[in-house]
């Protein structure tokens, strides 16, 4: 017989129950049920377990020192593996007795872990494009010029007897024109592309600097002038009523 057993049955042989025992020993009627199934574990170590069975050795009229024998034998710490060692002396848990991690917890931690590692390196990310645009700020762009296109002004048609008339072709090439009349006021400042025509009209005389006399054909109240000069010359030129220069 087992110590547990024979517990139990010395504690029917004296018609106790489990809470009568208890009474008398002063030990939980739930650990008396322990030592009858052969389970010490709970006391609190050995030199505990043993108090506890010479307790109940003498509560039931029974030799101490047999029970203690039964007890050597079977529950001594040189037949007992660590673990059930290190469980009795409250080292760690009994296997029973450990806490479960239910699926649906480890799934909130898993979420929770994910959500924490997305954010890390979405701050980080976040950090170094804020540092990028630090280190490298983009040079600002420069609103695009409008283009303006030289127009003529709106000449003064002259009439009388002062009255002189030029006529420009730029049969040869392009140039660029600058035009006056004889009070100085600008009659046209602008480039005149190839093949395209212009007429001034002023009273005394008109001013034009050609910035490639030889590009254009001349006319002075409806009479051709001799060449201005050779491609790419640059020339002054007055014009007159009834002579040129």
């Amino acid at each position: 017989m087992t110590l547990g057993s024979t517990i139990a049955s010395a504690r029917k042989r004296a018609g106790m129950s489990l809470d009568d025992l208890a009474e008398r020993t002063s030990i939980r009627a739930s650990l008396l049920r322990e030592f009858e199934n052969d389970n010490f574990e709970k006391c609190g170590g050995e030199t505990y377990a043993r108090g506890h069975v010479r307790n109940v050795a003498v509560a039931l009229n029974c030799d101490p020192l047999e029970f203690l024998e039964l007890f050597d034998a079977e529950q001594s710490t040189a037949s007992r593996s660590m673990y059930d060692l290190l469980v009795e002396n409250n080292v760690t848990t009994p296997k029973n007795e450990k806490n479960r991690i239910s699926i649906k917890t480890l799934a909130i931690i898993s979420a929770s872990a994910l959500v924490l590692v997305g954010g890390g390196q979405l701050v980080i990310s976040n950090m170094n494009s804020a540092t990028s645009a630090k280190k490298s700020p983009s040079a600002p762009t420069a609103p695009a010029k409008p283009t303006v296109t030289p127009t003529p002004q709106q000449s003064v048609v002259a009439t009388g007897a002062n009255a002189v008339t030029v006529q420009l072709s730029a049969a040869h090439g392009s140039t660029w024109l600058l035009v006056s009349d004889s009070a100085g006021t600008i009659l046209y400042s602008g480039r005149m592309a190839q093949g395209e025509n212009k007429t001034f009209s002023a009273n005394e005389k008109i001013n034009v600097r050609f910035g490639n006399a030889g590009a254009v054909d001349v006319f002075v109240n409806g009479k051709p002038e001799a060449s201005l000069g050779a491609v790419g010359e640059v020339v002054d030129r007055t014009f007159e009523a009834n002579s040129s220069n």
